[in-house]
């Protein structure tokens, strides 16, 4: 496990530039969604009744919330770009995923056979391999949703009928919990599928592959998960316990950390696969 990590830390070195590039991707995928979720949210609020508002004047400013939002076309523009937004990240993400694999894979294979680093070939594996990592992408998005057309109206049910928040957890965290499982288990396959559309391997003596070693697979992954969590965790209570200028640069920079470790996680994840 070591040594799949050291040979993953290795690989991200190389693909920083990549790194870059994503953490960028990212970062204007946040900022145009905060604008829209502000756009939404702040002309509503706007109409809140300020100055300590009595239950008769909150109960009126959320009955006409609610008026606006489902008996009018106002919310009707703001969920066409909602789902432009969602759109558009459903065809960029697979593309940055197809090159990012590939390139890991072959860069791999440069330092086994003792070649030459002519560079990544992030471009090359979008124009080689979009199309099948795209298909496993949009699958993997599909059967990880797929289980709250069933879950959310139970969960809505016992949100209303429910008579106190034990009895309300009781019934909402047992399909919760099987549902970020089925997400999880869904997730590592479909990396897993992904990295084998990458490199040009067939879909079914891939899942075979990831299949006999899954469970180690998984322990690899749940750790550098809780690597990053742990990480996430500490610079928040950096950001809170020591307030200062600081503190201020690692919060802003973490997000840079994060994509690192994420694309550190693929190129473990890529060394462990391939070495079976």
């Amino acid at each position: 496990m070591k040594l799949h990590m050291k040979h993953g830390w290795q690989l991200t070195l190389k693909h920083f530039h990549i790194v870059i590039l994503m953490f960028l991707y990212q970062l204007l995928w946040g900022f145009f969604l905060y604008r829209f979720v502000d756009s939404v949210v702040s002309p509503l609020l706007r109409r809140f009744p300020a100055n300590h508002p009595s239950e008769t004047a909150v109960q009126l400013f959320l009955t006409e919330a609610q008026f606006q939002l489902l008996k009018t076309d106002l919310i009707h523009p703001y969920l066409w770009l909602l789902a432009g937004l969602l759109g558009l990240r459903m065809l960029l993400t697979p593309l940055f995923n197809a090159g990012l694999l590939y390139s890991l894979q072959h860069t791999r294979e440069w330092r086994e056979g003792g070649g030459a680093n002519t560079g990544t070939r992030f471009l090359e594996g979008i124009r080689k391999r979009w199309r099948p990592v795209m298909l496993l992408y949009w699958a993997e998005s599909l059967l990880a949703l797929a289980p709250g057309c069933w879950l959310l109206p139970k969960a809505l049910d016992a949100i209303v009928g429910s008579g106190s928040l034990q009895e309300l957890l009781g019934e909402l965290l047992p399909g919760a919990g099987l549902w970020l499982v089925w997400a999880v288990v869904l997730h590592l396959l479909s990396v897993a599928l992904q990295l084998g559309a990458a490199c040009g391997d067939k879909l079914l003596p891939s899942l075979v592959r990831t299949l006999r070693h899954f469970f180690t697979y998984a322990a690899i992954s749940l750790a550098l998960w809780a690597i990053a969590a742990g990480l996430g965790w500490a610079v928040s209570g950096l950001s809170m316990l020591w307030a200062g200028l600081l503190a201020l640069i690692v919060h802003q920079g973490y997000p840079l950390i994060r994509t690192l470790l994420k694309v550190w996680t693929l190129a473990v994840q890529t060394e462990f696969l391939k070495s079976r």
